[in-house]
């Protein structure tokens, strides 16, 4: 449809009717058959497919890990030298790890993929004459769609018709301001930004209404060509940097342990390509090789769990986040009261009870068309109650409400005064008082002079203190002209007020304390004054708490800034830059920090914050800025979602710090052993076989319980803690392992296969010890271990001394039967390595708590 293709101009600068003959539409939509073969034609509205919903881009994806890649160079390996039976296994191994790794991988982004799918969002649609609500995924080229404020707009298209439609465009163009969008030809050469004729994906509605034609869907649109261009990545979490971060650590030691062991066994004569073979299985003995699909499986399971307590988590790299969140910041409405609004009367400017001034906010609410709101809706509510009703009056136009402003104007026209206009503005105190030059008295007015201005203030504050939310209504008598602005709101006359009460939630207090139990302090966050924010704070429990209001935040630095949010608890009549500035400047003083909005103005602090936290009622725009979503607007089921997250993270670090520091233990010892023995102290083959069935508890590791000291505090992702750690119980399963082998060589005189028989099963006891030792920070006899994970444990350790009297297995992996007297000394090492485990992490993490475990290992 432009230039580029066939010769034709673009679309925003054709009329519309040509663009309905070329996309076989009408304003009443497309034909539902027409939509459906466009589909199959031209794909789904989508700027890129989900690579995990795919089974055949996860098995392959299995084979792209550099592991996989070097099992595969070991297999060719010992395919060149002829050893068939090592190949062989290894082959198995490949594909015994990489299925393992699938299947799990598989199950967990289908349970994502259906967490994902109840946040779908969908669009208003007209076809065939009717309006229907469709997902963005199936909406084509020559669709017709509805708009309103809140709205995300779902693919680039040509505007039909348009009230007041004021659109957000700073993802595409950078412009922070609104621009409004009207129908019309735009020419050729107008820019992105110029083109007001046109909607674009992924931009949103602040205010207003309109319907618009889709003229390119998916990787057409304007944000899909970008996207496309700069294949850009998602924002890194802390959580997967820690990851990266350490998988860089594990490489240079494995890299180092592997070349030092290579070279020994070449200046001790053995065989280069048995030694070679060695080392590779050596290295991979190292490597956490199941990591990806271990934290993909317990972040899903998270997810899983966290669904059924009504948290909806989008993005799963933020459970991490929601887990180590420190500060959570929110908005009073729905969390710290019951969120239901209520106009308990209408106020004139003296105070008493007025009819016209219920009647003057009615018509505000009933005839304005933008940002869909729970006070005008509390405002209809009443009307409605009292049969008020808007006969002998037209609207005439509309200054949309917009969060400089803080107010809404409508001008009406009144049948028993034909020869003017009635310019009605509703909104914040401040915005409105300031625009008003008289105040209204009994049948008359007065001049708003400095006397009287001082007593309606103090009347606002008394009243704002009692807990009620005021909202000014001021008129203006105006000539009639075609359009009104901005500028005609002026010399008005101060009406009154509208009072409304949202009631403290009974439940909020426990919930707050139950959160800063957890080490989560709370931040309220709301453009109401500062008085109703007050009152309701202290309701709930928040007492003496420092406030800042949003004139205050204008005037203060960045730096400055730093410090004030880290100490305040309340931020009143803030604007929505604000909003994200204060979660800005709690993560420069290095928070992680949570934000809870639901509403237009929330998207910039959303977008900013660690873990955006909407609700599933939440407008378009905030659901889709947000990383968790709510199915409750509720503290107690945030405090759950916090306490899920922890428990997820846990068991992810639990499946990092055991197996590194097994798998480092291992590798020391082999490779100190190596220069002494005058063989190789496990086969290639076993230590793969080890490897692979050490694994197998593993997978149950998301499904553990977690001990409740785990899950009293936020936890972050520290590589210096991980290096430590495994450095400690890495040396303490390698004194043990060392002590085995003098056992082994100068008690049992064991040849070749005794000695690997031996270590081999020992190994993979110690492991699993240090499984069920590791697994909580406290004594182990006093955590219960989750029933799949003792399950999968017990098999394991009973396979592991079964192996070697299982002849055909036995053969193939170099395993020979052990006397039941060596038994019983493995057995008896594998408890005393066990209690010295427990004596090493009581102390380990005793001196952490203390604030000295880095002391420790200087």
């Amino acid at each position: 449809m432009t230039d580029a293709a066939g010769g034709q101009k673009p679309y925003w600068s054709r009329p519309v009717d040509e663009l309905f003959r070329e996309l076989a539409s009408s304003p009443g939509g497309i034909p539902a058959v027409g939509a459906e073969e466009r589909l199959r034609r031209e794909g789904r509205n989508l700027v890129r497919e989900e690579a995990a919903a795919s089974a055949v881009g996860l098995l392959v994806r299995q084979f792209q890990s550099p592991l996989v890649l070097i099992l595969v160079f070991a297999g060719v390996i010992a395919g060149a030298l002829r050893e068939w039976i090592d190949a062989s296994i290894i082959l198995a191994m490949v594909l015994g790890s990489t299925l393992l790794g699938f299947v799990q991988e598989y199950r967990a982004s289908r349970a994502v993929a259906e967490l994902r799918q109840r946040l779908a969002l969908t669009a208003r649609v007209r076809r065939d004459g009717r309006v229907e609500d469709m997902p963005f995924s199936d909406l084509v080229r020559g669709d017709v769609v509805l708009l309103s404020a809140g709205a995300v707009v779902p693919a680039d298209a040509v505007v039909l018709s348009a009230t007041d439609l004021l659109v957000s465009e700073a993802a595409l163009t950078g412009e922070s301001f609104p621009v409004e969008k009207r129908p019309g030809v735009c020419p050729a050469e107008a820019p992105l930004a110029g083109r007001s004729n046109c909607v674009f994906l992924g931009t949103s509605v602040r205010s207003g209404t309109g319907e618009v034609l889709i003229v390119a869907t998916g990787r057409r649109t304007e944000f899909g060509e970008i996207a496309e261009r700069l294949k850009q990545k998602p924002v890194e979490t802390d959580f997967a940097r820690g990851l990266r971060r350490f998988g860089y650590l594990l490489i240079r030691v494995m890299v180092g342990i592997v070349l030092f062991v290579l070279i020994v066994n070449q200046l001790l004569g053995r065989p280069f390509g048995e030694s070679l073979l060695f080392a590779v299985a050596l290295g991979l003995g190292m490597s956490p090789e199941l990591l990806p699909a271990i934290v993909i499986v317990t972040l899903s399971t998270g997810a899983t769990q966290l669904a059924k307590r009504g948290v909806i988590v989008r993005q799963l790299e933020a459970i991490e986040n929601l887990g180590g969140m420190t500060v959570f910041c929110t908005d009073k409405t729905g969390t710290l009261t019951e969120g239901r609004i209520r106009m308990v009367d209408a106020l004139d400017a003296e105070g008493r009870s007025s009819e016209a001034v219920r009647r003057l906010g009615f018509l505000n609410a009933c005839f304005e068309t933008g940002i869909d709101n729970p006070l005008d809706q509390a405002v209809l509510e009443d009307a409605e109650a009292r049969a008020l009703s808007p006969a002998g009056f037209q609207k005439s136009d509309e200054i949309p409400y917009d969060f400089t402003r803080k107010r809404l104007s409508v001008v009406i026209a009144v049948d028993d005064d034909p020869a003017s206009r009635t310019m009605v503005t509703k909104g914040a105190f401040d915005h409105v008082i300031a625009l008003c030059a008289a105040v209204a008295v009994g049948e008359g007015d007065a001049p708003l002079d400095a006397p009287a201005a001082a007593r309606v203030r103090a009347f606002y504050k008394a009243q704002s203190e009692k807990g009620l939310r005021l909202l000014a209504v001021a008129t203006r008598r105006l000539p009639i002209r075609a359009n009104y602005g901005v500028e005609d709101e002026a010399a008005m006359r101060l009406e009154g007020f509208l009072a409304f009460r949202d009631p403290p939630k009974a439940d909020a207090s426990a919930a707050i304390a139950h959160l800063r139990e957890m080490g989560v302090s709370i931040k309220v966050i709301s453009g109401d004054n500062r008085y109703v924010l007050r009152h309701v704070a202290e309701a709930v429990g928040i007492q003496d708490a420092e406030l800042i209001t949003g004139a205050q935040l204008a005037r203060l630095k960045d730096e400055a800034l730093w410090n004030r949010a880290e100490r305040a608890t309340l931020f009143a009549e803030v604007d929505p830059q604000q909003k994200e500035r204060i979660v800005r400047a709690l993560q420069r003083r290095g928070h992680c920090v949570g934000y809870l909005g639901d509403g237009i103005n929330d998207a910039p602090a959303l977008y900013a914050a660690d873990v955006g936290v909407s609700v599933d009622q939440a407008v378009d725009v905030a659901r889709e800025s947000a990383d968790v979503v709510l199915l409750h607007r509720d503290l107690d089921v945030l405090r759950e979602g916090v306490e899920g997250g922890r428990r997820t993270f846990a068991n992810t670090l639990k499946y990092i710090r055991i197996t590194t520091s097994a798998n480092f233990g291992n590798m020391v010892s082999m490779a100190l052993a190596t220069p002494f023995l005058p063989f190789l102290p496990l086969a290639a083959k076993q230590i793969l076989l080890n490897n692979f069935l050490s694994d197998l508890p593993a997978m149950a590791i998301s499904s553990d319980a977690v001990d409740g000291d785990r899950l009293a505090n936020p936890q972050r992702m520290s590589i210096g803690d991980l290096q430590r750690f495994m450095v400690l119980f890495g040396l303490t399963s390698s004194a043990f392992d060392l002590t085995a082998f003098a056992v082994l060589l100068y008690g049992f005189k064991a040849t070749e296969p005794l000695f690997q028989t031996a270590w081999f099963v020992l190994s993979l006891l110690t492991e699993l010890a240090a499984l069920m030792s590791l697994r909580t920070q406290g004594p182990a006899w006093r955590s219960r271990p989750g029933k799949l994970l003792v399950g999968i444990s017990l098999a394991v350790g009973v396979l592991a001394l079964s192996l070697p009297f299982i002849t055909p297995l036995a053969q193939v992996f170099g395993l020979t039967p052990l006397r039941a007297i060596l038994l019983g000394v493995l057995v008896a090492l594998v408890v005393s390595y066990l209690a010295a485990t427990e004596a090493a992490k009581l102390w380990y993490f005793r001196r952490r708590e203390q604030g000295q475990g880095r002391a420790a290992f200087a």
